[in-house]
């Protein structure tokens, strides 16, 4: 099979762009023909206001090299991974015009939400749910904290619902969990043409040990990652409990003081995957504290892998990845007093934590291995057509 993956990276590598890259690797490894367009957000800083707003409803240059593409080859699939911002829907009417299928990975809400997150001054923000413009992002500046930035946004959203572009160019959705389905359902998308496929972890890290002393956060420094209630709820704690934090971003100056007040907090910076995942395998659990609508939640299923135990925000996809007292824990998302509490809860219980590790693992091995994931992504293509 030859499949065409469209994607446009992050300035911060995330979880999406490891995702996308770790599908194409499978399907390589199965004997799969895959290529890659590509563009890089590094490229919105040489490009004005008015030449970016543009390109998010129309990228003539993505439509045009795409249909080159696929003019020059026969391919089974095209896989849009991420067409935002500068690909733009461009990318679908070029297959469209091409006759090849369409896959979308649908890894956050930005079809119905011009941030993507439904988040909103430190909370979940569901304003533009079900309107035709999505006008109340615009108002609000949710799209990096501009009215012009969010309207060119909105602008996207609006022109390719008026023109059915989804309906019309897209033979499959991909969400990443049933809680992610369901709001795109809500939103309006056709429930027969939206699946569920989850992320998955390859190459097998390989179960760890959880012989360090010490909880562990991985992921992007952010409000809506929940790390105001991580620190805030690492200063109650009765007892000091040793903390590693890995990452980066916004919030590095709230994380670079609580380090000066509390020194069992440690700081890692952006670390590289290998060793992620020896942190997460001998860490007594990985704390997610999100305070949005996650549509998954890798970092969670990594520790899975490792065996590691998940303390977690209840709500959106990962309160659905973690089984409460199975294979983690789950707290009140925001509320920081909940979390010190079943943290504290969770280090003084010794007696459920050998199996919690074990189910963790299990959790991993029925779900989110390469394998069974191939066996879903082949249905996925298959279903779409390919």
């Amino acid at each position: 099979m030859r499949i065409l993956s469209v994607h446009n990276t992050y300035q911060i590598r995330g979880g999406e762009d490891e995702s996308r890259e770790s599908e194409e690797r499978l399907l390589r490894e199965y004997g799969h023909e895959v290529d890659v367009y590509e563009e890089s957000n590094d490229r919105i800083q040489h490009l004005n206001p008015v030449q970016l707003a543009l390109k998010t409803v129309w990228s003539q240059e993505a439509y045009q090299e795409i249909s080159r593409r696929l003019d020059q080859k026969p391919y089974d699939i095209v896989h849009i991974q991420n067409f935002f911002p500068l690909i733009s829907p461009a990318a679908h009417y070029a297959a469209k015009t091409a006759g090849v299928p369409v896959v979308q990975t649908l890894r956050n809400y930005r079809l119905l939400c011009p941030n993507g997150l439904f988040f909103r001054n430190g909370k979940v923000c569901e304003d533009c749910m079900g309107k035709t413009i999505p006008y109340p992002g615009v108002i609000h500046g949710c799209y990096r904290e501009s009215q012009s930035a969010s309207a060119a946004v909105a602008t996207m959203i609006t022109a390719h619902r008026a023109l059915n572009t989804w309906s019309k160019t897209v033979s499959l959705f991909v969400t990443l969990t049933e809680f992610s389905r369901q709001k795109f359902i809500e939103g309006g998308f056709p429930p027969d043409k939206v699946v569920v496929k989850p992320n998955f972890v390859y190459p097998d890290p390989g179960i760890g040990q959880g012989e360090g002393h010490y909880a562990l956060f991985v992921g992007r420094l952010s409000v809506e990652k929940g790390l105001d209630t991580l620190i805030a709820a690492w200063e109650t704690l009765k007892a000091p409990i040793p903390l590693k934090i890995v990452g980066e971003g916004p919030l590095a100056n709230l994380v670079e003081k609580a380090t000066q007040h509390m020194p069992h907090i440690e700081w890692l910076g952006r670390q590289p995957m290998a060793e992620v995942h020896r942190l997460m395998g001998n860490a007594r659990c990985l704390i997610f504290p999100s305070k949005w609508y996650e549509t998954f939640g890798r970092v969670a299923v990594e520790a899975f892998a490792k065996g590691t135990p998940v303390i977690a925000a209840k709500i959106g996809a990962i309160a659905e990845l973690v089984d409460s007292n199975q294979v983690g824990v789950l707290f009140e998302p925001g509320d920081a007093d909940d979390l010190a509490t079943k943290v504290t809860q969770f280090w003084l219980s010794q007696a459920d934590y050998g199996s919690m590790r074990t189910a963790a693992r299990t959790k991993f091995e029925q779900n989110y291995t390469a394998e069974r994931n191939y066996k879903l992504l082949m249905g996925v293509y298959s279903q779409a057509g390919g």
